[in-house]
């Protein structure tokens, strides 16, 4: 297993890699230690006529009245690491908070087989039934990919595109060289990984690594909580599908304006001048983007800088 960890140290501090790939650093730790020694809410009426939308990948529940925001958590997480956020833009916007099926006690039927594509496929399939017009997409982590991916793939349908705390290609942190070929054995070894792992160590290891993920302790337990709630399958399948994914090429041809969020934390997280080299060369190649550093942060902003962070998405959805 420390053949799997190694690679990234080198390019990034062990803390910011846990940042990343917490889940699955938890996952492959935890079972190296060990070697060694509910149902989703009704979602509530469109505005519009639209049929209710019913899907196997994801649900979505509605709130408030406005423009349309869509809102995406990232892997392992519940929807409601969104809900400060939905709460406080629910006067002004419709905000539409996805939930992925497998995270957070939601339920998975679909093995080991792909997760992101699909869920990418049923987003925009959620647009058009919901009638939504060009709704602009905020997409932490793993939703952060989702939201480039959407707006590579289906232009029409997205306004704009925030990524918060979120890579084109997620194995960049093997090293510039890396690809989504040279990554795939070592997403090959995470997933399994992820699936053996016992439940004590996998337990212990959450609670060590979501302090890598967070600076906040009381989101740091939210963060055990979903993932331990998360079924290991979509876990293990979601992984590697982030790890393998490279949303680059398709960075130069974007025409939907996205803006980057990305944390940096003197104590103990991310240095700024790392960070700050890692987002500006993997978003190098797309036109107009815009990269702010939220600084006292680790991977969660949303918890650990919530005002910086609510200033940020109010100029976002302004503009």
């Amino acid at each position: 297993m420390s053949n799997f960890i190694r690679p990234c140290r080198g390019v990034f501090a062990p803390s910011r890699l846990a940042v990343i790939l917490g889940v699955v650093i938890a996952c492959a730790v935890a079972s190296d230690q060990a070697n060694a020694q509910a149902a989703s809410p009704a979602v509530p009426p469109a505005a519009s006529a639209a049929a209710p939308f019913t899907s196997d990948r994801l649900s979505v529940e509605v709130v408030g009245q406005g423009p349309d925001v869509i809102l995406i958590p990232g892997l392992a997480s519940s929807r409601e690491v969104w809900r400060a956020t939905a709460d406080r833009l629910k006067a002004t916007h419709r905000v539409h908070l996805v939930q992925l099926a497998g995270f957070a006690g939601e339920p998975w039927a679909h093995g080991d087989g792909a997760f992101v594509q699909p869920e990418v496929d049923e987003l925009a399939r959620y647009i058009r039934q919901a009638r939504l017009d060009r709704p602009a997409v905020i997409g932490h982590s793993m939703g952060g990919l989702s939201g480039l991916l959407l707006a590579q793939q289906q232009p029409d349908l997205v306004r704009r595109v925030m990524t918060v705390d979120s890579l084109p290609f997620y194995s960049a942190m093997f090293g510039p060289t890396a690809t989504a070929e040279s990554a795939k054995p070592f997403a090959d070894q995470a997933a399994s990984m992820i699936l053996s792992a016992d439940t004590a160590s996998f337990r212990t290891q959450q609670e060590a690594t979501a302090q890598g993920l967070s600076r906040t302790p009381s989101e740091q337990a939210r963060i055990v909580a979903w993932s331990l709630a998360t079924d290991r399958h979509a876990m293990a399948s979601a992984m590697k599908d982030v790890m393998t994914t490279d949303a680059r090429p398709g960075l130069a041809d974007m025409t939907t304006p996205v803006t980057a969020l990305y944390a940096a934390d003197a104590d103990g997280g991310a240095p700024a001048a790392m960070a700050d080299a890692m987002w500006t060369r993997e978003y190098a190649a797309l036109p107009g983007v815009t990269l702010i550093r939220v600084d006292g942060s680790r991977h969660f902003i949303m918890s650990d800088q919530p005002e910086r962070f609510a200033e940020l998405i109010d100029a976002f959805l302004a503009k």
